[in-house]
């Protein structure tokens, strides 16, 4: 592995001019400007950017996100008759497909209801195939269902219904597939992104591994084991962090994932209290009975369980279940906690895994469906005062794969002109790095390099400043994967 010498770069936020060396994939020395020239076979001129831990995307779907980055985008939409009517815009001059496929609706504050009738009068006879924002909602056109063989009385699928119909929809040939997923990779390299954990509900090791053989991955990739492989991976003999014979020391194993909830826009979040209107309080996916004997489980083969829980009653089962079992592991979402609650995920050894860029988002569909709750919810502040260990990601498609959008949303609590939401659960900057970073505060001497450097300093900077911070390199494993 050749040597490299990072010359002039300011070693952390405000940091001191100084040269970096990097030695088989490590960093050796951080030393005054000018004291390492003629180290390095390599060297990288910093021109006074800053260096930084490499930024790690926590929770991410890569396939999903890969393909996503080339459907029709429907966010915009304000109704379910306003996506049609955007998804028929963007069908003008298009190729033919086999199924058209849009992505990113967010129907919680809709005035109307997604339904298969609308696809069809607008698309007679086409296979259409809606994707929420969230990923928990498919909305199905009569012809989809048909290609799928099902039936269904609205085509609006929730959940499991629409986890096993998105399997089986057709897909693209698994080396396009591929492609895709190198493709989006190398943009999140472009972003500062050395480590992704990839929650994509398939064999991911397996997966990997294969793309591995092809080209070594833009970044290191931890593959999550989906629940319906617990048996196989306790076979294969892997457990949580172990490094994978493929990809060159790229690619570990993850964590064990299960769904206790579903989500907020779908109003499948499991909650204490009911929704307004609904009378009900959710989906509870995985109830205790069945959740700790499969964290149990994968606990005693050295799987460390990652449980999904967003409505504050999921979080309560999770946490219960932590206890119960005795074993460290990690909260994903996280969105809504009852007060007591927050200091449990510090006493038990927990991660919180949330993702910031989906507060801004779902302020308004939060707003309505958990009026009078919202001061306890996307609670950052709150979780790391109490001693929780944060860890940022994505959760891409359902908000971009780039750390900077989490990290301007973790500190500001805004997105747009609107003041920001529920400012005191803002947290600091370098705290919002940090747990972009993998708890990483600083650069060391006996760090992996697993290295960003960035044109200007992020500190001060504005949340719109920090969404469009201009990386220079991004470095893995002493190894430039992006240089601008």
């Amino acid at each position: 592995m050749d040597d490299l010498l990072l010359r002039r770069v300011r070693v952390g936020l405000r940091g001191p001019l100084a040269d970096v060396r990097v030695r088989d994939g490590v960093v050796s020395a951080v030393e005054e400007p000018g004291a390492g020239a003629g180290f390095a076979a390599r060297v990288l001129d910093g021109h006074g950017g800053t260096l930084l831990p490499g930024l790690v995307d926590a929770h991410a779907h890569l396939v999903q996100w890969a393909g996503f980055r080339r459907r029709i985008p429907l966010d915009s939409a304000q109704s379910a008759a306003g996506a049609v009517e955007l998804l028929m815009e963007k069908l003008i001059g298009a190729p033919p497909q086999e199924v058209v496929v849009g992505v990113g609706f967010r129907d919680g504050l809709w005035p109307d209801r997604p339904h298969k009738d609308l696809l069809q009068r607008a698309l007679p006879g086409r296979a259409v195939a809606l994707f929420s924002a969230d990923l928990h909602t498919l909305w199905l056109s009569p012809a989809a269902l048909k290609l799928i063989g099902r039936d269904h009385p609205t085509g609006v699928l929730l959940e499991n219904d629409c986890m096993s119909a998105t399997a089986a929809l057709p897909s693209a040939p698994v080396e396009v597939q591929d492609g895709w997923v190198a493709d989006a990779l190398a943009a999140a390299a472009k972003r500062g992104v050395t480590s992704v954990v990839d929650y994509e509900y398939a064999d991911t090791v397996a997966d990997w591994a294969r793309r591995a053989g092809k080209a070594k991955p833009a970044t290191r990739v931890s593959c999550v084991i989906a629940r319906y492989l617990l048996d196989e991976t306790i076979q294969r003999g892997h457990r949580t962090g172990d490094v994978l014979e493929a990809g060159d020391g790229l690619l570990t194993v993850g964590p064990f994932k299960l769904f206790v909830d579903g989500s907020l826009n779908t109003r499948t979040a499991y909650c204490h209290e009911a929704y307004p209107g609904s009378g009900e309080n959710g989906l509870l996916e995985l109830p205790p009975e069945e959740l700790v004997p499969l964290m149990r489980r994968a606990h005693e083969h050295g799987l460390a369980p990652a449980v999904h829980a967003i409505g504050d009653h999921a979080n309560t089962i999770a946490l219960d279940a932590f206890a119960e079992v005795g074993c460290p592991g990690r909260i994903e979402h996280a969105q809504l906690l009852r007060p007591e609650d927050v200091p449990r995920f510090a006493a038990l050894g927990l991660v919180a895994s949330v993702q910031p860029a989906h507060q801004p988002d779902d302020r308004d569909v939060a707003d309505r469906h958990w009026h009078g709750r919202t001061d306890r919810a996307y609670a950052y502040r709150a979780l790391l005062e109490s001693g929780a260990r944060l860890e940022l990601g994505s959760d891409a498609p359902v908000a971009p794969l780039d750390p900077w959008d989490g990290i301007a949303a973790a500190v500001g609590r805004t997105d747009d002109e609107r003041p920001p939401w529920h400012p005191e659960q803002a947290i600091p900057l370098a705290d919002a790095l940090a747990a972009s970073s993998g708890g990483r505060r600083g650069v060391r001497v006996g760090d992996v390099a697993d290295l960003v450097l960035t044109a200007a300093d992020p500190s001060g900077l504005s949340t719109t400043e920090l969404r469009e911070m201009p990386v220079s390199a991004t470095i893995v494993a002493g190894r430039p994967t992006y240089l601008a």
